[in-house]
């Protein structure tokens, strides 16, 4: 149990609010700090301008999913703004998205993104890849005036340590958290020398541009690969006549027997796998690299985080910046084989067939040392230049599907290291393989860059604030 003794006159900045949250959060000792902060401080509406003052979320609306580009536009939600690829999001319907309700939840690069529903007080910078996706009403936007505050400091600032706290205690509900433009309106913003805002500027903006180019060499390795192994594309699962419907030999259903096993995308793209390996040759996952799941295990956690190692979920290495509060202890992490090295491929190994499952991350600087979830398939490459080809062929759309397909279980379906290690991938001759590991490790070294930008942003923010508090 955590407890505070406040003042009665804090409560007058708080609204009277009698609920904890606001006064435990670090949001009080933060306002005190910066009510004595020798700088201009800024309210946040202040600094912004757009649609409803530049600070806004969006109406409730019923979400209507179509699954064709053709007719939707990408849609990204609270829980996956944070995503490092946005290639998978789903598709809201374009009409829907083009009205008077909705065309004005459109994504631009330079906003500031909050989660306002649920878990509050997740962040994103917007940048160009994010350009043409819409927003739920459960992300907030902050709209930076260019001539009044670089939008890179203001993201700096609201997501470091100290804008952190004063957003959270502006959240309320009993179960479900809310988060609304009103509360953060009056937030305070300390100013900086106009150089210093504009090298913090600069480096998000850095990182942004990063993840976009990170994003485009990861489609790049991918279409390489499908280009140089002569795949055929597979055609859009909304292209094939429904029900599935797919044919097996007695044969074939020695090892399965469940239908989604046999349906024809799975099919075509196990032929078309085959046919590249006629060209080529074939190999296994298990003969390129090692496979294997760490099991069950009993979390301990450390009280003291060098007594452990950072723990993250198979969601986490998924997103940006990927942090954690809590350190499993070293022991527990090493004897279990849940540490994360880098070259190392990890697949989500749970979930439904239309979720994540089946898709993977090439880990790097970024993710290297984190403990990570027994939920997530690793695959450790013999040879550590050839995990960029290995990932490209594996998040290819035949690569998914094949793994997808190896998915067993009636109600959370679960992959096997035994069955994923005896999937076959095209192996060209080694200067195709190396084309295409070059453009995936490229794109890795931009993802990482891109973490160590914003993490230099944020420490140049932090000790040019604690330095004028002294």
């Amino acid at each position: 149990m955590r407890t505070a003794v406040i003042r009665s006159s804090w409560m007058e900045g708080y609204g009277y609010r009698l609920d904890c949250s606001p006064y435990l959060g670090g949001a009080l000792e933060t306002k005190i700090l910066l009510e004595k902060l020798p700088l201009r401080k800024d309210p946040l509406h202040t600094l912004t301008k757009g649609f409803d003052g530049g600070i806004y979320n969006g109406p409730q609306f019923v979400r209507n999913y179509v699954e064709s580009a053709e007719h939707g536009v990408p849609f990204m939600t609270g829980s996956s703004m944070q995503l490092a690829d946005l290639s998978n999001l789903p598709m809201l319907s374009r009409r829907d998205a083009h009205g008077t309700k909705l065309r004005h939840l459109e994504l631009q690069p330079g906003m500031v993104l909050i989660s306002c529903s649920g878990t509050i007080g997740k962040m994103a910078y917007a940048r160009q890849d994010m350009k043409g996706i819409w927003s739920s009403q459960d992300v907030l936007k902050v709209v930076a005036d260019p001539e009044k505050i670089p939008s890179g400091y203001l993201y700096a600032y609201l997501s470091s340590k100290f804008g952190v706290p004063l957003l959270v205690s502006g959240t309320y509900g009993a179960i479900i958290q809310h988060l609304e433009p009103l509360h953060i309106a009056e937030l305070s913003v300390p100013r900086l020398d106009d150089a210093l805002e504009q090298e913090i500027h600069a480096l998000v903006e850095e990182a942004a541009e990063l993840r976009t180019k990170a994003s485009q060499l990861k489609r790049e390795a991918v279409a390489a690969f499908v280009r140089l192994c002569r795949l055929p594309d597979l055609k859009v699962l909304n292209k094939y006549p429904t029900p599935h419907l797919g044919s097996a030999t007695s044969t074939q259903m020695t090892q399965r027997m469940d239908s989604s096993y046999f349906i024809a995308p799975c099919a075509e793209a196990r032929a078309a796998f085959d046919a590249a390996g006629r060209w080529w040759q074939s190999k296994s996952l298990g003969a390129v690299a090692e496979v294997f799941i760490p099991t069950i295990f009993k979390r301990l956690y450390a009280d003291d985080p060098a007594q452990g190692y950072p723990y993250i979920t198979g969601a986490d290495v998924f997103c940006i910046k990927p942090t954690s509060s809590q350190y499993l202890m070293r022991g527990v992490a090493r004897e279990n084989r849940l540490l994360l090295e880098n070259g190392m491929i990890v697949l989500h190994e749970a979930g439904q067939r239309y979720g994540l499952i089946g898709r993977g991350v090439m880990v790097g600087r970024t993710l290297e040392g984190f403990a990570c979830t027994n939920n997530m398939v690793r695959l450790v490459p013999h040879d550590e230049a050839e995990a960029g080809y290995i990932f490209a062929a594996l998040s290819s759309e035949h690569g998914i599907c094949l793994l997808k397909r190896e998915a067993a279980g009636s109600s959370i379906p679960h992959l096997d290291a035994g069955r994923i290690a005896s999937v076959e991938i095209p192996w060209p001759d080694k200067p195709i393989r190396a084309q295409v590991a070059e453009l995936a490790h490229r794109a890795r070294e931009c993802w990482d860059r891109a973490d160590e930008l914003e993490e230099e942003a944020d420490s140049k923010l932090v000790r040019a604030i604690e330095h004028a508090a002294k």
